[in-house]
């Protein structure tokens, strides 16, 4: 086939399997690099931890996983699905509304087998560099290691679905947090609760996971309390725990390991739990000069969050956007830049490309957005609409009023909204 290519994908998580499924519909020669035994990035369980709790030592043991044991989706499983192969018709062993990681391992590795990816899949190898070998033609040399062997390839597209739930994002600008003397961990090297059983906890971070883990660890925990720069939890969704409390963001913490909070309120505390996300982090990319830049919470500039428009299309990342329904956002990412490499859909010029993300960044500028905030979607479907439109998909009705009565119950208690959506549409958890 005149247009087909040899395409790396990097990483065999949601956005890797669902990049090979689409590259492989557009008959396009795919490999898979997976470091892993196995296929799955962020939902493979690991009880395993990194030597350092906080993640900044660089010589540290590194661990890819950041699941919990007792991690559920915080999405029903109808919203974390692909278009034809739905999640809420599976069931291996957990049929919740709001699964354990366990189920959605299971049903990936089901989507795997269904669409024959398993043999596209080269397991227990690294890459190690993905360079540009050819600026004019735009190639890249992909070198990888498999038992000690290195092997240099070339290729004509990298699409890279590495993940970015993997490399601690640790605050730092928290006054005195490098001299506190007490315990820090962030919850990339959470699985148990049982370390914080009688301990007085400040959690920093209020997204899901900070939220998700103050209510396990006030079932052990002597005492827990959640900061947040945008506090947005009303009391009474507190009420149920009588040890948990939240307050506005750290303010400064000493020595004597008090933890002063901007609201006044102080504690002296054992142990300060970091909920703060993850950043970036591609170590393998090479790109010789050309313009993409990997910062913590920013890769850029990246065309509607996919594209380096100074390699487009030969490079694309799938996966990069925060706060949104993830699972339709990949579907729509992979098809996209499947239809691209296949020819079938056209980019603006680089030009283009590179005014738009730079518009982009003007007017986040002028609305006081910060750059760690460039790929938060912020839970708007229209980017997904959008995505949808490039290959000809259409946002299902139906998921769409299902996502936004979520969201709208995540804003309102963000620890009882998965009890409100199960009693609105009359599904049991």
């Amino acid at each position: 086939m005149a247009n087909s290519l040899k395409v790396a994908v990097i990483g065999a998580g949601v956005s890797g399997l669902t990049t090979a499924r689409e590259l492989q519909r557009e008959a396009q020669q795919v490999v898979v690099f997976e470091k892993s035994h196995r296929l799955g990035g962020t939902w493979v369980y690991d009880p395993q931890v990194e030597s350092d709790p906080i993640g900044l030592d660089p010589n540290r043991d590194i661990v890819h996983g950041s699941l919990y044991k007792s991690l559920t989706t915080i999405s029903p499983r109808q919203l974390m699905s692909f278009a034809d192969f739905k999640f809420d018709e599976k069931a291996y062993g957990d049929p919740r509304l709001f699964p354990g990681h366990e189920e959605v391992l299971k049903y990936l590795e089901d989507f795997a087998i269904h669409f024959e990816l398993n043999e596209l899949i080269r397991f227990n190898t690294v890459v190690i560099r993905v360079e540009v070998v050819d600026s004019n033609a735009i190639k890249f040399e992909v070198e990888s290691k498999t038992d000690g062997v290195n092997l240099v390839e070339v290729f004509d597209a990298v699409v890279i679905c590495n993940g970015n739930n993997s490399q601690p994002y640790m605050p730092n600008d928290i006054q005195g947090i490098e001299t506190w003397p007490k315990k820090q961990i962030h919850s990339h090297n959470y699985r148990v609760p049982e370390q914080f059983r009688d301990q007085v906890v400040v959690i920093t971070g209020c997204g899901p996971s900070g939220v998700d883990l103050s209510g396990e660890l006030a079932t052990v925990a002597k005492e827990v309390h959640i900061s947040s720069r945008a506090p947005r939890l009303q009391v009474e969704n507190l009420e149920k725990y009588s040890n948990l409390w939240q307050h506005d963001e750290i303010d400064c913490v000493n020595e004597d390991v008090i933890v002063i909070f901007k609201d006044g309120f102080s504690i002296e505390a054992d142990i300060i739990f970091h909920c703060t996300g993850y950043k970036y982090h591609v170590p393998f990319l090479e790109t010789n000069g050309i313009n993409v830049s990997i910062q913590d919470k920013r890769i850029g500039p990246l065309y509607k969050h996919v594209f380096p428009p100074k390699l487009a299309p030969s490079l694309s990342f799938v996966g990069i956007p925060r706060r949104s329904l993830f699972f339709l956002l990949i579907e729509g990412q992979a098809r996209w830049i499947a239809k691209v490499l296949s020819r079938k859909v056209s980019l603006p010029s680089e030009y283009e490309m590179l005014s738009e993300v730079e518009q982009y960044y003007r007017e986040m500028e002028e609305k006081g957005i910060p750059e760690h905030r460039a790929h938060s979607i912020d839970f708007k479907i229209d980017y997904i609409e959008w995505l949808y439109a490039q290959s000809g998909m259409v946002v299902d009705k139906k998921l769409q009023e299902m996502f936004e009565y979520q969201l709208h119950c995540i804003m309102t208690d963000l620890y009882g909204h998965k009890d409100a959506f199960s009693k609105k549409y009359g599904i049991s958890l």
